[in-house]
């Protein structure tokens, strides 16, 4: 396999059932939903004109397709077929932080483990959630525990939260992340084929096609996690996870750690991708568009009912070998002033690596920065803030000025 997501438009012809397979609604979790936060007030952010890419790693890895860290100075790097390594003192480590090679069904290009986030308080409880696809190809939510090596997991100890059945094996979303109120978010695609032929999009009674928020604090009898007191959709028809609908294959999504803002990088079907956008003062319940709209454009038909929607900051088209959108986080570290504020994401095909700047309009004029020759699986932060592109092939480089 030499590129993980040109098989992304790849029409699967076998088809199963649209229910994602999950009966129990967990419980709500108790105490005080977490308090709406007022925008901050930035300076001017300037447009960042070019970017050089530092090698970190260039050897010793197989299909990296995401990094992060754990609240100090290492970087967890994501193998696909179901290894995480860890990158110390510029260093890659001989054994890996968590194998769990054996569950994860990866011979699919969206199929594999495709990332980690650890918990607020890891440094005390030492949990860390995955996101992988398991041996009968569903999408699986589970917690791992550090030993008391800082270095390695315990594979043996996994507790499930989740296990969403997939109907084909493309679109399955793929990213867990912490938001800055505490809670897990998801991301899950639509499930795939093409088109969205179960019309998971819009659908709100089915997890797929959805931005997820749970609650990893919490649990019951029934389920290993909680949902938050202030979804946007508690004890309605739709499901209690669910935080935004309308996305098609949201691959990666980040959170402005200084703002709070969640920015989504959505990838398209056949001709636009996709940055969409949510403030840090949202209460959740956001339609993205998802199949009525691919970027700003009606999907299947020429005309279509686009109320009630919330339209991309971003998109752009299918041409000079662009295909599909990885994102994408906003500089806050502090090595490189002149990048402070800008949104920077890439694409996986091309190789492109292009910024978002924030005008006083409310628009993001976008700047192009460079071409590579890589296939831009991901972006990643450290503890500090610095950015990092991850090569499907197997290198690690920090974006500088």
């Amino acid at each position: 396999m030499t590129r993980l997501l040109i098989l992304l438009f790849i029409v699967v012809l076998v088809a199963c059932s649209a229910d994602d397979g999950i009966t129990v609604t967990p419980p709500v979790a108790d105490g005080i939903s977490q308090p709406v936060s007022a925008p901050i007030e930035l300076p001017p952010v300037t447009a960042v004109t070019n970017i050089t890419l530092a090698p970190i790693i260039t050897e010793g890895l197989t299909d990296a397709t995401y990094l992060t860290h754990a609240g100090d100075d290492r970087l967890f790097i994501i193998e696909k077929p179901g290894r995480i390594h860890i990158i110390q003192d510029g260093t890659l480590l001989p054994e890996p932080f968590l194998d769990i090679s054996e569950r994860v069904e990866s011979d699919f290009s969206e199929r594999g483990l495709l990332s980690v986030a650890f918990h607020p308080n890891y440094a005390d409880n030492g949990n860390l959630f995955v996101n992988y696809t398991n041996n009968d190809g569903d999408t699986v939510i589970s917690r791992f525990q550090v030993t008391t090596d800082p270095n390695v997991a315990d594979a043996a100890n996994e507790t499930i939260l989740l296990t969403i059945p997939q109907p084909f094996p493309n679109h399955n979303g793929g990213l867990v992340k912490f938001g800055p109120d505490g809670y897990l978010y998801i991301g899950m695609g639509d499930g795939g084929a093409a088109n969205d032929p179960q019309g998971n999009g819009q659908n709100s009674s089915t997890l797929l096609g959805k931005m997820l928020r749970i609650d990893v604090d919490g649990s019951s009898a029934d389920a290993n996690y909680a949902v938050p007191a202030d979804n946007p959709f508690i004890n309605g028809e739709e499901r209690n996870e669910i935080w935004a609908t309308g996305v098609r294959n949201p691959w990666r999504f980040s959170f402005d750690r200084l703002t709070g803002d969640l920015f989504i990088a959505d990838v398209g079907q056949n001709v636009w991708e996709e940055v969409s956008f949510q403030p840090a003062n949202s209460p959740g319940g956001e339609n993205y568009g998802w199949d009525i709209l691919e970027g700003l454009h009606c999907f299947s038909d020429d005309e279509c009912d686009s109320s009630g929607t919330v339209l991309p900051i971003h998109e752009y088209e299918h041409e000079n070998g662009r295909c599909s959108i990885s994102g994408g986080y906003v500089y806050r570290g502090q090595q490189f002033p002149d990048l402070v504020g800008n949104y920077l994401f890439g694409d996986y095909c091309s190789g492109e690596i292009w910024a978002l700047t924030p005008a006083d309009d409310g628009s993001w004029p976008t700047q192009f920065l460079l071409n590579t020759n890589f296939n831009i699986a991901s972006f990643g932060e450290d503890v500090n803030g610095e950015l990092y592109v991850v090569d499907l092939q197997g290198g690690v480089y920090q974006i500088q000025p």
